[in-house]
């Protein structure tokens, strides 16, 4: 098995402090959902994209209370959760028409949790042959959209009904 480093995350993850603040808590109390980034607002837990994304339209579901404890979380809140998840991946779906989805959450900062105190779950769409060198060669992410770009593309489908794009086969993709 090859492992490929990824260096460029090591000062994010590090800096992290949630003692001094929580981005999902700041989230959950901001006023401004554009600037916050928040696509959706359930009783809960909420929708927001990644500042710092693998992929356009990567989102994370997180709880509204701060808390690490996935274990102990209250069906009701998980069950929502689990919804929204299912939501994302339709809304995600139909702006995108990825090819697939890595979903999961890291809990623990040995796991990869970049915010340690506030678990939550990552949704990144995924097409084939979306990799490429330039976060190992350049330390640099090529990104294909801003995330203002995405917010407004993908806010509105959270609140209105789903039309599903059809996603190509892996040989309708050009791998040039």
């Amino acid at each position: 098995m090859r492992y490929i480093a990824a260096p460029w995350r090591e000062a994010y993850v590090r800096s992290v402090d949630v003692r001094k603040s929580c981005i999902f808590c700041r989230a959950v109390r901001a006023s401004d959902d554009a600037k916050a980034r928040v696509l959706f607002r359930g009783r809960q837990a909420f929708v927001l994209l990644n500042k710092y994304p693998y992929q356009p339209g990567h989102l994370m579901i997180a709880p509204c209370a701060h808390t690490a404890d996935y274990e102990n979380a209250p069906r009701a809140l998980t069950a929502e959760m689990d919804a929204l998840l299912r939501r994302s991946l339709r809304v995600l779906q139909a702006a995108y028409a990825p090819h697939g989805f890595n979903t999961g959450m890291n809990l623990g900062r040995s796991a990869g949790a970049g915010v340690v105190g506030h678990f939550h779950v990552h949704v990144v769409p995924r097409w084939v042959g979306d990799s490429n060198f330039m976060p190992i060669v350049g330390g640099t992410r090529v990104v294909i959209e801003d995330l203002d770009a995405t917010w407004n593309r993908l806010r509105p489908l959270f609140a209105g009904p789903l039309r599903r794009k059809k996603s190509p086969s892996p040989s309708e993709v050009d791998h040039a």
